[in-house]
């Protein structure tokens, strides 16, 4: 069965999150290791606004052109004895995988065996369901996606998918899917889990028919596509198959090497902390006859899935998005509730952005709710992606379609009601201070509070300590 979008049930979903003991212990530990590794790993390039500047400008620069590109990037693709499949949807993606994937299959009941680099596109058309309906035997090499598959889960981030689980809840999912080993065996440490999960995917490896990775970027000037790893699975994925498939959106492609290494400047960086990643892999094609090892094919699919929709449009800048999650590393909301509560791929600021925009924002329009607009998002984006503003235009198609709750809708048009009257406004205000600190009484704070439960049933609500701003402000002008 394919995932379906809970993103409409945000708020029932972020509630769950924060009464969940497990995700709350897990997710505190987030922010400050991705946190930190940014920032020291920024300060040690003076240059890194303007490479920030720069990166932004290539790939404004390639959207701009981007069909020029692309057919650059099919040309050389094919030059290199490899073949490109353009999906416009979801559906049209996983029919050409599926193709590709049983024409690779050795076995003789046709049911193949694929293994899997991580790669959120992947998540985003519902791969893994459709190839496991369809027979086929699907491995996630990625040590956070192999987890959370052992679990039945979608990613909560896209560059560290477990990052809300446990070491204890790991331990548990090991000790149940590797029934070979011990059963009396020890994990003292993250380390000893590691060992275990490399022991198993070490043999998958060698089993594989067809290995399938995402990409981060493509680059039309050589028709080769880039992916980036810490852990090498992606390099085993698509070299011992015999049969590699690439799967990426069209945003993906950039003019040329020296761009390409512009955006990976400000990619690791951004994402774990890291100058670079350990792991940078550029593949093009199938292995030539000099070659001594490599897929005898090679297979490239591009899709759309939306993505057209927002070419000059006002979600355009939303296609710089490199996918690093520095966004969600710095979002309060996002370290407070998680990237499940988000109902669909892609959590945190750029979720809320791209998830409407991909899936629409019937199903997608709590999204853009579930920021304080703190605007930090937009300051450690490498790509300077403008997410509030985007954010605010998707609340502002979610109320003119009337999919906003109607007490939100009714206070909005009472407060318009009084706002657009200074005087009554002014009077009403001034009349408010006075009745709250009269409720408030000695304490000087309130437990409870007409329309502000969700605060109160957490906190004390603080009463106004003086006069309104606009008596103030008169005051200072007398």
């Amino acid at each position: 069965m394919t995932h379906q979008p809970t993103s409409k049930q945000f708020k029932a979903n972020a509630r769950a999150a924060l009464s969940n003991e497990m995700v709350q212990t897990a997710m505190g530990k987030v922010g400050g290791g991705f946190v930190g590794k940014r920032a020291a790993a920024r300060a040690e390039v003076p240059e890194f606004d303007a490479l920030r500047d720069a990166a932004r400008d290539v790939k404004n620069h390639t959207l701009a052109n981007l069909d020029l590109y692309l057919e650059r990037y099919e040309a050389q693709v094919q030059a290199s004895g490899g073949h490109v499949h353009w999906a416009e949807t979801a559906e049209d993606a996983r029919d050409i995988i599926l193709g590709i994937v049983a024409e690779a299959a050795r076995s003789e009941d046709g049911k193949a065996i694929v293994n899997k680099g991580k790669s959120m596109v992947s998540e985003e058309v519902a791969l893994n369901p459709a190839l496991e309906e369809a027979g086929h035997k699907v491995v996630e090499t990625d040590l956070g996606e192999y987890i959370i598959q052992l679990r039945g889960e979608i990613p909560s981030h896209i560059i560290a998918p477990a990052v809300h689980v446990t070491k204890e809840q790991v331990e548990r999912e090991f000790r149940e899917a590797h029934p070979q080993f011990d059963a009396d065996r020890t994990f003292p440490d993250a380390a000893s889990l590691v060992r275990e999960a490399r022991t198993v995917l070490r043999e998958k490896y060698f089993e594989a028919d067809v290995g399938i990775t995402g990409a981060n970027m493509l680059i039309a000037e050589t028709g080769q596509s880039v992916i980036v790893t810490n852990e090498g699975n992606g390099d085993l994925t698509q070299s011992l198959g015999r049969v590699h498939v690439v799967i990426a959106s069209l945003e993906k492609v950039v003019p040329t090497l020296d761009d390409a290494a512009t955006v990976m400047r400000v990619l690791a960086r951004s994402a774990t902390g890291q100058p670079v990643t350990v792991y940078t892999t550029f593949s093009r094609g199938p292995k030539r006859a000099e070659d001594p090892d490599g897929p005898e094919e090679y297979h490239v699919v591009l899709l759309d899935n939306g993505r057209t929709n927002m070419l000059s449009g006002e979600f355009q800048d939303m296609l710089r998005c490199i996918r690093c999650g520095a966004c969600m590393n710095h979002c309060p909301v996002y370290q407070s509730v998680g990237g499940h509560a988000y109902g669909w791929v892609y959590p945190g600021p750029m979720g809320a952005v791209l998830t409407p925009s991909l899936i629409g924002v019937e199903e997608g329009g709590q999204l853009p709710n579930a920021s304080t607009f703190c605007g930090r998002c937009e300051a450690v984006c490498p790509m300077r992606i403008p997410l509030p503003r985007m954010m605010r235009s998707w609340r502002e198609r979610e109320f003119e379609k009337h999919l906003t709750p109607s007490a939100t809708r009714y206070g909005l048009g009472l407060w318009a009601y009084f706002a657009k009257r200074p005087s009554l406004y002014q009077f009403a205000t001034r009349w408010a201070v006075w009745k709250m600190k009269l409720f408030a009484g000695r304490k000087n704070r309130m437990s409870w509070l007409p329309f502000a439960g969700g605060w109160t049933a957490h906190r004390d609500f603080p009463a106004p300590e003086g006069k309104t701003f606009q008596q103030i402000w008169a005051e200072r002008k007398r």
